[in-house]
């Protein structure tokens, strides 16, 4: 017969064992908290080549820098949009492509945002279009500021980017979810069969961008998922239908998708960290 002291001993045990695994649990979920608090300073350069059919041979191994959602505001300092800024500018691009959502909700961010972005310094130029938290906040301030700091931004319009004899259409639309976006119009003055480069904040403008004969669509937005809970391929193998980040494509037109620089709801990423963009456009 068991004693008093030996049955007290085996209801202890068998009351502790369940508390192994919530403990574990309790750690493991610490260790991603710790993580996704840190990422967001976490910037990375991502440097891809997208081949492209109709880039000029001329114009072979253009260099692009793409920064996009900043989201200047109480989740984003100014000290992080610095480094980025820094960051872009030590890759020397030739041109700097900027897509979209530069503040969240405050309009007292938008000057110092500007500043900052102002600093930027590519070879051929600076452009950008709005995302939907600009409209939210105010997007004629937003472009107005943008524009006394030397930055061309395109409202649903294009122009036909020249250098070293060649050329080939850059534009950029306005943000599709206040209902603005206008690609035929951003289209208007474009050969048929020149390439087309558009700059549009979401990147849900993919398959009418296809249906317009565009090469190559650079956009943000989707902030890489901010937290990443599973792979970007599926059991098969085979990218996810919904492209969060990285490149993509819809038959003849790729895209690609940054994951942008800040945050939004909460100031933690997870499995995607901030990047600055070095694209490098090879003629094929």
């Amino acid at each position: 017969m068991a004693t008093p002291i030996r049955r007290k001993l085996r209801r202890t045990a068998t009351h502790s064992q369940p508390q192994r695994p919530l403990r574990t649990l309790a750690l493991s979920l610490g260790e991603v908290a710790r993580a996704a608090l840190a990422e967001p300073f976490m910037l990375t350069i991502e440097r891809r080549s997208i081949f492209l059919r109709r880039l000029p041979k001329a114009l072979d191994g253009l260099r692009i820098v793409q920064l996009s959602d900043l989201h200047h505001g109480p989740l984003t300092t100014a000290a992080q949009l610095r480094r980025a800024v820094e960051t872009a500018n030590s890759l020397e691009p030739d041109i700097i492509a900027l897509t979209g959502d530069y503040i969240s909700h405050e309009r007292r961010y938008a000057a110092p945002c500007a500043e900052v972005v102002g600093r930027l310094r590519a070879r051929w130029g600076v452009y950008a279009v709005l995302g939907n938290h600009d409209h939210w906040t105010d997007a004629p301030l937003i472009t107005d500021l943008f524009r006394a700091e030397g930055i061309k931004v395109l409202i649903n319009e294009g122009m036909r980017f020249e250098k070293d004899g060649a050329a080939f259409w850059l534009a950029g639309v306005n943000d599709t979810m206040v209902g603005l976006e206008d690609i035929s119009l951003a289209m208007a003055g474009a050969s048929e069969d020149e390439m087309k480069l558009l700059l549009a904040h979401n990147p849900i403008v993919l398959r009418r961008a296809a249906r317009a004969g565009i090469d190559l669509v650079l956009s943000g937005h989707t902030h890489g998922g901010q937290v990443a809970l599973r792979p970007e391929r599926n059991g098969a193998g085979r990218t996810r239908r919904r492209v969060l980040n990285g490149l993509g494509r819809h038959g003849d037109t790729q895209i690609y998708v940054t994951r942008g620089l800040g945050t939004v709801i909460l100031p933690i990423r997870y499995g995607c960290p901030p990047e600055v963009s070095l694209l490098e456009l090879r003629s094929v």
